[in-house]
C-alpha cells in the first residue's frame, strides 16, 4: 500500500525543496536596500497617494448583487427542468406543482425585496 503512496510523497518531497531553495537563492543573491518614507509608499502611476484609497459603496450595491444572483440561480433550476418537462409531465404532473411552489416562494422574496426598498435607488 506504501508502494501506491509513493509518487505522491516523492512529489511533495520535490516541490518543498523547490520552494525552499528558491527562497534561498533569493536571500543569498538578492540586494539588501535601504529602506525610506519614499520607497515605502505605494506607487500609482507616478501621483503622490492622497486620500483614501478606495470609496465605501453603500449597502444597496450588494443587496442589488446578491438578489441577482439569488435571480440568476432561478434560471439555473428552470432550465433543466424545461428540458425534461414534456417527458416528466407524461408520467406525473407533480413536476409542474414543485416548479410553480419554488416560484412562488421566489416571488415571496421578490416582493418583500420590493417593498423593503432595496431597489428604490433614489434614496
Amino acid at each position: 500500500m506504501l508502494r501506491e503512496y509513493l509518487p505522491v510523497l516523492l512529489q511533495i518531497i520535490v516541490a518543498i525543496g523547490f520552494a525552499a531553495s528558491v527562497l534561498l537563492v533569493s536571500v543569498l543573491a538578492g540586494k539588501t536596500g535601504t529602506r525610506s518614507a519614499l520607497k515605502d509608499s505605494p506607487y500609482e502611476c507616478g501621483m503622490v497617494p492622497q486620500g483614501a484609497g478606495q470609496p465605501r459603496f453603500s449597502v444597496k450595491f450588494y443587496l442589488v448583487a446578491m438578489l441577482f444572483i439569488l435571480f440568476d440561480l432561478e434560471i439555473v433550476f428552470m432550465y433543466p427542468w424545461a428540458v425534461v418537462y414534456k417527458e416528466a409531465v407524461a408520467q406525473s404532473s407533480s413536476i409542474f406543482w414543485s416548479m410553480l411552489s419554488f416560484i412562488t416562494i421566489l416571488m415571496v422574496g421578490y416582493v418583500y425585496a420590493l417593498k423593503k426598498g432595496v431597489l428604490d435607488f433614489k434614496k
